[in-house]
């Protein structure tokens, strides 16, 4: 009997469909090993949309089976489920050690946690939190193990840091240019986008950011910003969509983005695309730092909270001729950063983790 994994995943106004998306590009990986897979997703309207199998962002069936676990965060799984299921990911920031404790006898792995809940889990990928960066060497054996510094453990946890598992879409990798991209003087096409949510109204603010360099002319290029609050107005040189379909095939039509720490964020990185980018909390913006300060993106820190000023300088500076040395740089360091191969090691752990067929 194939072995399912259960991809337990959340979705509302706070979290967006970043973790969603997410699910499904594990979902397929592991699939590739052989597996079968399921994605369990409690949450607001979009959650009953993909518990009926469509695709929460394109007009397609999902690639494996869905069920609609209702509103809550934290929603068991069904019986008959457990009794199938070979392993269990969780997805979805807020962490409850009762509900990992609920899953047992099944085996329990994490994606991304800042609590002390995943102790009571049996593995943790933590992409950003811990160091985005981990070198391959020097190698330890413990307890018969070969063991690499990205690797640790919290208690019975093991953790598996860095971007060397964040998880981006097939098409990345497919997209993801074989030698250096060379960087216009000038940005002449860019992309804003905060996610299909945009909770703290990032895009607003952009929007001013934007709207003042071209009324200035300090800024001759042409933006796209995705509003899905739809409050805005273009202006000369801007277009609003309320979503762009199939982003990530579309974003190397664009010289750079502007966005927050998400899944289009780490596409960006892996294709070579440069990036700004606007923490949504303070916790995102823990991890857009730890990747600015490895040069894969420039960091213009907490949106909600910038002063717009302070903002359209840096981004003025950042989009023009001053800042084309700067956007190179991060190029080539955020494709180094992001291989696109996060999604297969995911599956592969979580295969391990599973045991034996």
């Amino acid at each position: 009997m194939n072995r399912l994994l259960v991809l337990r995943v959340h979705t509302d106004q706070r979290l967006g469909l970043g973790h969603v998306a997410r699910a499904l590009v594990i979902g397929e990986a592991w699939q590739a090993l052989g597996g079968q897979a399921c994605l369990a997703v409690s949450g607001d309207e979009r959650a009953r949309r993909a518990g009926q199998g469509l695709h929460p962002l394109r007009e397609e069936q999902l690639p494996f089976e869905s069920v609609d676990l209702g509103t809550e965060l934290h929603a068991p799984l069904p019986a008959s489920l457990k009794e199938r299921a070979a392993v269990v990911l969780v997805d979805h920031w807020d962490n409850d050690p009762a509900e990992i404790e609920a899953l047992r006898p099944l085996k329990v792995a994490l994606m991304e946690d800042d609590s002390d809940a995943h102790e009571a889990a049996d593995l943790l990928f933590q992409p950003f939190l811990e160091g985005v960066h981990f070198p391959e060497h020097p190698v330890k054996t413990l307890n018969g193990r070969k063991v690499r510094p990205f690797e640790t453990r919290h208690g019975a946890c093991r953790v598996l840091r860095g971007l060397r598992f964040v998880v981006v879409d097939q098409a990345a990798l497919e997209l993801r240019p074989r030698r250096d991209l060379v960087q216009p003087l000038t940005v002449r096409k860019l992309l804003v986008t905060f996610g299909g949510t945009d909770g703290p109204g990032l895009a607003q603010r952009a929007f001013q950011v934007l709207r003042d360099l071209s009324a200035s002319g300090r800024w001759p290029g042409q933006c796209t910003i995705l509003d899905p609050n739809g409050t805005l107005s273009p202006f000369p040189g801007c277009r609003i969509l309320d979503r762009l379909p199939h982003i990530t095939r579309r974003i190397p039509e664009f010289d750079a983005l502007w966005c927050a720490a998400g899944l289009t964020f780490v596409e960006a990185l892996c294709m070579g695309i440069p990036a700004l980018a606007w923490g949504q909390n303070e916790r995102q913006h823990r991890m857009i730092a730890d990747v600015a300060l490895h040069n894969g993106c420039y960091d213009l820190g907490v949106g909600p909270e910038a002063d717009l000023r302070t903002a359209t300088e840096a981004v003025a500076q950042w989009l023009g001729p001053e800042g084309q040395d700067n956007r190179q740089e991060q190029s080539r360091d955020g494709m180094a950063l992001v291989d696109g191969m996060g999604a297969q090691r995911v599956a592969r752990e979580l295969w391990e983790l599973a045991g034996p067929v």
